[in-house]
């Protein structure tokens, strides 16, 4: 039976795309490209850190990813302007079926597990106005890890006192599908772009940055488990939610 709903924060419950209209106001006309770039390179810091054991927080981390970004094309900003500009992601968008989403499943405990440092989370949460929504905001800062690494999955139990097959953890990243589905929670998997739609995008030409985040980052992974359901918004999570309470557990890539 679930007893919490644990969500991913970025991509998941907050879009990511909606640091385009700050990249494209600071450099016209490459503001996809430094958006796609930026978000792939934060991922890839947050791993190569992890595995390295030289952990940086996430506020860190998203600064030298821009950094990175922004070198390969010609620039190199001071740490002022970096720090300005990676303010972008304290202030990115909900999902437009975020709140709602939250507010129908009240009655579980729920809660955000993600890579965000701690101050990055709460300015996330608070603009969002989701502050009241949840029971804990969960940083893997104090675990000096970064998902997808087991210890940071260990932080739900420790925070909610609910064990990993009670919970159920909601993500559209396939990294994090992946290791909360290795560490032994059940697990939705936001899939908000078939690969239908994609394979229809890759077809037209040109292929664009944003096009290839979309084939990067958004379709299901094959080098770990499937996640047990799959919904298409964040909408749908009260059905299934619903269902679990009085229903046997589905066998895995169930969909709702």
């Amino acid at each position: 039976m679930i007893k919490a709903v644990v969500f991913d924060a970025y991509g998941t419950l907050f879009d990511v795309q909606s640091v385009a209209d700050a990249t494209e106001r600071a450099y016209p006309g490459y503001g996809e490209y430094i958006t796609q770039i930026w978000r792939q390179k934060q991922l890839e810091y947050s791993w190569l850190r992890s595995l390295m054991g030289r952990y940086q927080d996430f506020w860190s981390v998203t600064q030298e990813a821009l950094a990175y970004t922004l070198n390969t094309l010609g620039r190199e900003p001071d740490a002022a302007f970096l720090s300005e500009m990676a303010d972008a992601y304290n202030r990115l968008l909900p999902y437009p079926d975020a709140a709602q989403c939250l507010k129908d499943l009240a009655p579980l405990r729920l809660a955000i597990l993600s890579n965000g440092a701690p101050g990055m989370l709460q300015r996330l949460v608070a603009n969002a106005g989701f502050a009241e929504l949840f029971d804990e905001v969960i940083s893997v800062d104090s675990k000096a890890v970064f998902k997808p690494h087991p210890r940071a999955y260990e932080m739900v139990e420790e925070a909610l006192g609910v064990k990993p097959e009670n919970v159920l953890f909601v993500s559209s990243n396939g990294f994090d599908v992946g290791g909360a589905k290795n560490f032994g929670f059940r697990v939705a998997r936001i899939a908000r772009l078939s690969t239908q739609k994609l394979t229809r995008e890759l077809e037209a030409r040109p292929i664009t940055p944003l096009t290839m985040f979309k084939a990067l980052r958004m379709q299901e992974e094959t080098y770990a488990e499937s996640a047990d359901f799959e919904v298409q918004t964040l909408s749908q999570l009260r059905q299934l939610v619903r269902a679990e309470q009085v229903e046997p557990m589905r066998t895995s890539g169930s969909r709702f």
